[in-house]
């Protein structure tokens, strides 16, 4: 009877650990038939807020690297191409997206639309001629590519995959 009763109560604590974990995984969990896909197939289940990656890129210095998945809103999109994105970081901060080797591109009209994005954060020193370059691809007037005199300090990252929500 011992038995039985220890196992009966091991079983109820093997079973509502179970039932916490897989609601843990289901509150983060997606359903990918809401996201568009673009560059490598990732999973979305592991991601950080906007707000946990700005901590992220606050702690990393020029040469850093970090892995990481991320989800947020899409500030703006290259005009020209698609082939760079400016992501919300929260308190007027942005994180700005290249595509790895160049490979694919994001939708034109993806401004404003929620994104997962998956790849390397890192630091980077842009140059003024990139940040014109930048500036004409996003649409900018002239007048304020003429302003750009020095280099910026971005919050940058290498995406491998972006998952934006149709």
């Amino acid at each position: 009877m011992k038995y039985s009763t220890s196992f009966f109560v091991a079983f109820l604590l093997l079973v509502s650990t179970v039932s916490i974990a897989q609601k843990r995984n289901q509150s983060n969990t997606i359903n990918t038939n809401d996201y568009a896909s673009f560059g490598a197939k990732f999973e979305a289940t592991t991601r950080l807020s906007k707000d946990k990656m700005f901590k992220k890129y606050k702690s990393l210095k020029k040469g850093d690297t970090l892995s990481v998945k991320f989800e947020t809103k899409i500030v703006s999109v290259c005009k020209k191409k698609g082939c760079w994105m400016k992501l919300d970081l929260g308190n007027g901060e942005t994180a700005f997206v290249k595509f790895k080797d160049y490979g694919f591109f994001v939708p034109l009209n993806a401004e404003g639309s929620n994104v997962i994005v998956s790849g390397k954060a890192f630091v980077d020193v842009v140059s003024v001629e990139e940040l014109k370059h930048y500036a004409k691809d996003g649409g900018k007037p002239q007048a304020e590519i003429n302003k750009i005199n020095k280099p910026e300090i971005t919050y940058s990252f290498l995406a491998d995959g972006v998952l934006i929500k149709k």
